[in-house]
């Protein structure tokens, strides 16, 4: 069985052969462009059985020059929110995933591949239906455009497509594996680099009837991510839009602190390990937010004129649609994702 992962190199795309590869699953093609070379880290301790550019791959797949592929998932896009090529981003998300859907459909192959919440845009409600779809930039804009494309050929939830067809709108995904993803990098990543270099986490201020760092995210773990696309790979007969995120807003305030207290029970550990009989409650309790602040491990600033008006204060994933498909997949809290995290990233360092 021979499976394709376009953005191969990427956040999503690496652990998911990460997730194949824990279930003996080696016969992956990996899809991507490694024009920034040190993207390579990403694969270097999976196991695939070749790498294709993604210049020549979409042409290559549409002949056939692969064998029967089962299924492709499809992680490979700009995910910039920032770009305003929209030439650029067209080609990349759209064109390219109409062409390997083609492909697809022709070899009879299952597409599992990613959309994203920014569909919902400035929407307060984020429902897999078109009432709840605004946009507010060009990448949002190129994602919803596939969906549509694919509601309008097969069904509002796929039900036509004659191969499974799945795709999964992102919320705010962190873990490992992003580290060259820069400014797009997850909020957990840039706290943690943060209160590394300056000794203290920076989060917007009271905005829009939110207080200090209680805007709120939909924030889900790349594991928990991993878990669902699979989960869809062994179910073969379900298809559809699905978001796919934790379904439990909660704010910034809470990744920040548990970025914090995962710093300072990383530290206890390590002391200890040097002095078996050496105990700091300072380090080794976890500190509240109150407690947090007080020290001035949270530093509140001014929320940027810049941003007034186009920031998104809570998102929220509705799950409902997941679970009716059957998928029951227990997603981890920011305080167990978090702590997870940072704990991976020690290890990795180490």
């Amino acid at each position: 069985m021979t499976i394709v992962v376009t953005g191969a190199a990427g956040f999503i795309g690496s652990n998911i052969i990460k997730g194949l590869n824990s279930r003996g699953i080696t016969e992956i093609i990996a899809v991507d462009d490694l024009t920034d070379g040190d993207k390579f880290i990403n694969l270097a301790d999976l196991k695939i059985i070749d790498y294709v550019d993604h210049n020549d791959f979409y042409d290559l797949f549409a002949a056939g020059a692969y064998g029967k592929i089962e299924a492709v998932f499809h992680e490979g896009a700009c995910s910039d929110t920032m770009e305003t090529d929209g030439r650029y981003m067209m080609d990349n998300n759209f064109s390219t995933t109409c062409s390997i859907q083609k492909s697809c459909q022709l070899q009879n192959t299952r597409l599992i591949y990613a959309s994203s919440a920014a569909t919902y845009g400035g929407s307060s409600v984020f429902k897999e239906t078109p009432e709840f779809e605004h946009p507010l930039n060009v990448y949002g804009y190129s994602k919803l455009l596939f969906d549509q494309r694919m509601r309008a050929m097969y069904g509002n939830q796929f039900e036509h497509s004659p191969n499974q067809l799945v795709g999964f709108r992102y919320f705010n995904v962190y873990g490992p594996r992003e580290q060259h993803k820069g400014r797009m990098a997850s909020v957990a990543y840039h706290q943690n680099n943060q209160f590394k270099e300056q000794g203290r986490v920076k989060l917007f201020g009271a905005y829009a009837g939110y207080e200090a760092g209680e805007q709120m995210r939909d924030f889900v773990y790349v594991d928990d991510v991993v878990d669902v696309n699979l989960w869809f790979f062994d179910h073969p007969d379900k298809s559809g839009i699905f978001n796919l995120g934790s379904g439990r807003a909660q704010p910034f305030n809470d990744v920040a602190l548990a970025v914090i207290n995962a710093h300072r029970s990383l530290k206890q550990t390590h002391v200890n390990a040097g002095n078996k009989g050496y105990k700091d409650k300072t380090e080794s309790s976890p500190l509240s937010l109150d407690e947090a602040v007080d020290l001035k491990l949270i530093e509140y600033i001014d929320f940027p004129q810049a941003l007034v008006g186009k920031y998104q204060c809570y998102t929220q994933a509705d799950l409902s649609s997941l679970r009716a498909a059957g998928c029951k997949h227990n997603f981890h809290s920011v305080e167990k994702g978090v702590t997870a995290y940072m704990h991976s990233l020690q290890v990795k360092k180490s």
